[in-house]
């Protein structure tokens, strides 16, 4: 029999916690829905003591998936304890993930507390979270970096406690392939009752290496991965789910282990987090990026026409890069649409069909085809966000090479309607430059990027920005046939994920 390693995705935790990258709960539930039917076996829904939002979001997570355990982040307090447990508590598969830093450095500057002092608080929290739940998980933040005797120590406790997973985090990507594999080995040799727990690992990307250090955990008898969509997450990331499952899918022989993770839904579980995020998967990234099975050189395409194997070690159909046979386009019916949405992971209401109809339309008038990534634009933008501070109601442009470019804008403010107009270097310029005298809201445009959802010059345009204020950042995005349009949604896009920081703002992690 072969070992099955847990895979533990903390997308809607860690992930959410790349600058930009928050996420309100319907797009938390869209996600954690997705990934259930990826397979992952643990969600970390969220951090519910960090706010009301993250709160009502694991909750509501907690009652939609019923097959896959939901997780809580939590520190050792009691108060946060009874936070995380009130939000999974109606779970079918609850779990509480406790942690605490065990490293010299964070017990001495960030913790202030000795090393006993950091074993009694682990003992203490876990024999408290003991009594609503026997699924626990403890984690020692920062521990490639800590004693690794003081690591056997506070494991054996924390099992002893009665904690079912214990974590051995490298929270800050230090720690290279090698010397993490013996780490794993050490703890695994001396920590006393560790055949009664699982051991887990959790990567950071800082050096490049968080998939690299995963699978060297594994190796070397790690039995859970925690890892996110696309590899998201603070800094430079997180172990991305898609390499690690497709390196021990690809190399059996090195990796006599299984998963219960449908390959198939990889791609389309990418896209998700992508359009749900706005943080665009870069085109060379392994296993999802749009280069990933892309031939150019003529030598290489010449040996793939004639074997796939000569440069493709993988098959795209194993990570769902499949052509879509149903072509929509003006003429299309509402039973149609509804059909193929279903087949993309939509349930949507009559209600909300209507909406997602109308703007389907809308779009097929100025486009040929309507493609996979049409109605993801579609769907988000109309249904699953929801109620924002600001709306786009109107937008004018007049630009040229006579004309000064100016902007004139409806905005819908928590309701109230408000009217204005300004100037700027261009049509996108002044645009901005209206939103944010309207909204009475100044944030620094730190990153813009048009790309084009399809191809063909119809296509839908998307934009990204990144904007900053008040030291939150935020991204916002918008798709439209015309770019401008497609600009300002999202400048307001990123106005709103300002305000949804501002509520939902938290500092700790793993």
């Amino acid at each position: 029999m072969k070992d099955r390693i847990i895979f533990f995705d903390t997308t809607l935790r860690d992930g959410e916690q790349s600058p930009g990258a928050s996420m309100n709960t319907a797009e938390k539930m869209r996600l954690a829905v997705q990934l259930e039917k990826l397979g992952v076996d643990v969600i970390e829904a969220g951090f519910p003591a960090a706010s009301e939002g993250d709160f009502e979001a694991v909750s509501e997570i907690s009652k939609k998936v019923k097959n896959i355990e939901i997780a809580a982040l939590t520190r050792t307090g009691k108060g946060d304890i009874d936070q995380a447990w009130g939000s999974v508590c109606k779970a079918a598969k609850p779990r509480i993930h406790i942690f605490i830093a065990t490293s010299d450095l964070h017990m001495a500057h960030k913790l202030n507390m000795t090393s006993d002092e950091v074993v009694q608080a682990t003992v203490d929290s876990i024999t408290y979270a003991k009594k609503l739940t026997d699924n626990i998980e403890f984690s020692a933040e920062d521990g490639s970096r800590s004693d690794r005797d003081f690591l056997c120590r506070v494991f054996g406790a924390a099992i002893a406690a009665g904690a079912t997973t214990v974590n051995l985090p490298d929270t800050v990507g230090y720690a290279v392939p090698h010397e993490y594999a013996e780490l794993i080995k050490y703890v695994m040799d001396n920590t006393e009752n560790m055949h009664k727990a699982v051991l887990s690992v959790h990567c950071h990307n800082d050096l490049g290496l968080a998939t690299a250090n995963t699978l060297a955990a594994i190796s070397a008898g790690a039995g859970q991965a925690e890892v996110t969509i696309n590899g998201i997450g603070e800094r430079a990331g997180n172990t991305a789910l898609e390499e690690v499952v497709m390196a021990l899918t690809t190399r059996p022989n090195f990796y006599p282990v299984s998963t219960d993770i449908n390959t198939e839904l990889i791609c389309p579980t990418s896209k998700l987090v992508s359009m749900i995020t706005g943080i665009i998967v870069q085109p060379n990234k392994a296993i999802v990026g749009a280069n990933a099975f892309a031939h150019e050189a003529g030598i290489h395409q010449d040996g793939v026409l004639k074997n796939p194997m000569t440069y493709e070690i993988m098959k795209p159909e194993t990570v769902g890069l499949v052509s879509n046979k149903l072509v929509l386009g003006k003429h299309s019916g509402r039973h149609a649409l509804r059909s193929h949405l279903q087949e993309m992971g939509y349930e949507l209401s009559d209600e909300d069909m209507k909406i997602v109809f109308t703007k389907f339309k809308e779009i097929a008038d100025k486009k040929k085809s309507i493609e996979d990534e049409d109605l993801e634009a579609i769907v988000t933008e109309g249904i699953l966000r929801t109620k924002d501070v600001f709306l786009l109601e109107y937008l004018h442009v007049a630009s040229g090479t006579t004309v000064f470019p100016m902007a004139s804008i409806k905005l819908s403010i928590n309701g109230r309607t408000v009217k204005g107009s300004g100037y700027g270097n261009g049509p996108i310029d002044a645009a901005f430059n209206t939103i944010a005298q309207l909204a009475d809201i100044s944030p620094e445009l730190l990153r813009f990027s048009i790309s084009a959802l399809t191809g063909g010059s119809d296509a839908q345009g998307e934009v990204t920005v990144r904007l900053k204020e008040n030291g939150l950042i935020a991204l916002g995005r918008g798709a439209d046939p015309d770019i401008i349009v497609a600009s300002a949604k999202a400048y307001v896009n990123g106005l709103n994920k300002i305000e949804y920081l501002k509520s939902s703002k938290y500092q700790e992690s793993v």
